[in-house]
């Protein structure tokens, strides 16, 4: 009998800019300090990239050839690229489509996915199936955001939030470890509480709009706080309970919004701090890179077999979680 075949990250790069947006550097900005952004959000700065027409794929092209040039990888043997992000270069083509075209991937088909914050388990879930049917070899899946092409400097109930970076992994076929199971959820009703007004076809972009501040990130707060902390405790617990994986094994990747929703998800989980992941004072919420980068971080932490748990909640509202086991050890 042919052994199940599973999705499996055989190698993770992360890229973020070296220009840094302290929390010092806000206080000039605007009113708050930073005693009150750390306090509500762990984040003690993050990363910005600068100079002109500079997209997210200036962001995802130095994660990608960085992952080539570790894997001894051709461009030529990636037969898929996804890219998710909800800061594309433009509506189109694809900003898969230009990383794709920047690194030299001639052979494969490239696409953009888009679920906010989410996007990063939403297409780990949406690759794993090419690699199980057999349709695809070799996929880099590319979350990437700059997330401060859509924030407004003068909301100080946002602009502490966010930073810009990339994170990328290549899925290969593996007969022992991988993407074991996911979980993927959404609520259409909570598009209400975190979106952008304007700037697609339904609000076009217009002086009215610009002028209104309609084209930067708009969220209720506590509304998405609630929610988050309690959706992805919700997926996370599931998935741990479902596959009976034991609370001192179990790494969680969550989704790196918020240190307090970080928290209150591991804590309902059951789980010591020392298993959780957690970058955000260094990076902010880099939307879906967050996930890529934290793990890229740990790297050297895991060991083959190792059980990750990933879970996330962004706007949609979308939420999910991903089991995976870890394919490789340090180096």
């Amino acid at each position: 009998m042919m052994k199940k075949v599973y999705a499996a990250i055989t190698a993770i790069e992360a890229w973020y800019p070296p220009d840094i947006l302290t929390n010092a550097d806000l206080e000039k900005m605007v009113d708050t300090t930073d005693k009150w952004i750390v306090s509500r959000t762990g984040i003690k700065e993050r990363r910005i990239l600068r100079g002109p027409d500079k997209g997210t794929s200036e962001l995802a092209v130095p994660a990608v050839k960085k992952l080539l040039e570790k894997t001894g990888t051709s461009p030529k043997e990636i037969d898929m690229v996804i890219c998710t992000t909800v800061t594309p270069d433009m509506f189109f083509p694809s900003t898969a489509n230009i990383i794709s075209d920047k690194v030299g991937i001639t052979n494969a088909f490239s696409f953009d996915m888009a679920a906010a914050c989410s996007g990063f388990v939403y297409m780990l879930a949406v690759a794993s199936k090419f690699i199980e049917t057999g349709s695809a070899k070799k996929i880099i899946c590319i979350g990437a955001d700059k997330m401060s092409s859509i924030t407004d400097y003068t909301d100080r109930s946002t602009c502490p939030l966010f930073g810009d970076a990339a994170g990328a992994v290549l899925l290969e076929p593996c007969t022992e470890f991988g993407i074991m199971d996911h979980i993927l959820r959404t609520d259409g009703s909570g598009r209400h509480h975190l979106y952008m007004k304007a700037g697609g076809s339904q609000r076009p972009a217009s002086h009215e709009t610009v002028d209104a501040h309609e084209h930067f990130i708009f969220q209720e707060g506590q509304t998405v706080f609630k929610m988050a902390v309690s959706k992805m405790a919700d997926v996370s617990v599931e998935m741990m309970e479902k596959h009976q994986i034991p609370a001192d094994k179990v790494w969680l990747v969550p989704h790196q919004a918020n240190l307090r929703i970080i928290t209150a998800v591991a804590k309902r989980m059951g789980l010591d701090p020392k298993r959780v992941m957690i970058n955000i004072q260094k990076y902010g919420n880099t939307t879906t890179a967050t996930i890529p980068l934290v793990i890229y971080e740990y790297e050297k932490k895991l060991r083959k077999g190792d059980p990750l748990i990933l879970s996330s909640f962004g706007g949609g509202f979308t939420w999910g979680s991903v089991y995976l086991t870890w394919a490789y050890d340090p180096e």
